[in-house]
C-alpha cells in the first residue's frame, strides 16, 4: 500500500509539467531583465483574469468540504492586482485590459470547476498560490531590480502576502490540508490529472505572451 502523502505525491507528479510553465522562454526573459516593463504590465494583466475566477468562484465553496479548507482570506490576490495594475496602467487601467484568448481559456476551466467540481478547483487553487509564495517571489525580486518597483511596493503587490508573516509555515500547513483532502484514490488521480492541466493552461499563457514580446534581434 502506498503511503505516500498526497501533497509529495501531487508534487513529484506535476513536477515536468510545472518545469515547462516556469522555463518558457517568455518567463525566461521576463526574469532575465530582457523585457521591458510593458511585458510585465501585460503579464499582470492576464493574472488579474485568473485570479478573477479564482476567488469569485472562492466564494460559493466556503463551506464545501473538499474545497473550503482551502479557501483561506490571507491568500486572496485580486485586491493586490488591482493596486499594482492601477500602478502600471493608471486608474482607468479596467477600460484596457484584455485577456488572451489562452487567458480567457485558463480562467474559463477554474470558473467551471469552481461551479461543477470542487476538488478540480482545489488543482487550481494548489499551482496557483502555492506558487505565488514560491516562485513568485522571484518575480517580485527581478521586477523591483529591473524596473525599480519599492521593495514590496506599488507593482508588486501581488507577490506580498502582509497576512503570512511566516510563509515556510504557511506552506507546511497547506501541505497537511492536502494530504487530509476529502477525496479517495480516483479523485486524487483527477486532481493531479488537473494540476498537470492547470500547468499545461499557465504555459500556453506564457506561449501566448512570448509571441506578443519577442525580443528584438
Amino acid at each position: 500500500m502506498d503511503t505516500t502523502p498526497f501533497s509529495a505525491l501531487i508534487r513529484t507528479a506535476s513536477q515536468d509539467a510545472h518545469t515547462e510553465a516556469e522555463t518558457t522562454t517568455f518567463m525566461g526573459d521576463l526574469l532575465g531583465g530582457r523585457l521591458g516593463v510593458e511585458a510585465y504590465a501585460r503579464y499582470t494583466e492576464q493574472l488579474w483574469f485568473v485570479y478573477r475566477a479564482l476567488e469569485d468562484g472562492a466564494e460559493a465553496l466556503r463551506n464545501d468540504p473538499v474545497a473550503g479548507p482551502f479557501v483561506q482570506p490571507e491568500l486572496m490576490r485580486l485586491a493586490a492586482l488591482e493596486q499594482d495594475l492601477a500602478h502600471l496602467r493608471g486608474a482607468d487601467w479596467r477600460t484596457g485590459v484584455a485577456p488572451l484568448p489562452a487567458t480567457a481559456a485558463y480562467a474559463e476551466r477554474i470558473a467551471e470547476c469552481a461551479r461543477q467540481w470542487p476538488a478540480g478547483y482545489v488543482a487550481h487553487h494548489y499551482t496557483r498560490y502555492l506558487g505565488d509564495l514560491s516562485g513568485g517571489q522571484i518575480i517580485r525580486d527581478r521586477a523591483e531590480r529591473v524596473w525599480g518597483f519599492a521593495r514590496k511596493g506599488d507593482g508588486v503587490r501581488f507577490y506580498v502576502f502582509e497576512d503570512i508573516s511566516n510563509p515556510a509555515a504557511f506552506k507546511r500547513n497547506y501541505r497537511e490540508l492536502l494530504d487530509r483532502v476529502h477525496a479517495d484514490d480516483l479523485e486524487k488521480q483527477r486532481i493531479v490529472a488537473e494540476c498537470k492541466r492547470a500547468f499545461a493552461l499557465n504555459t500556453a499563457v506564457f506561449r501566448a505572451l512570448g509571441d506578443e514580446f519577442p525580443l528584438s534581434a
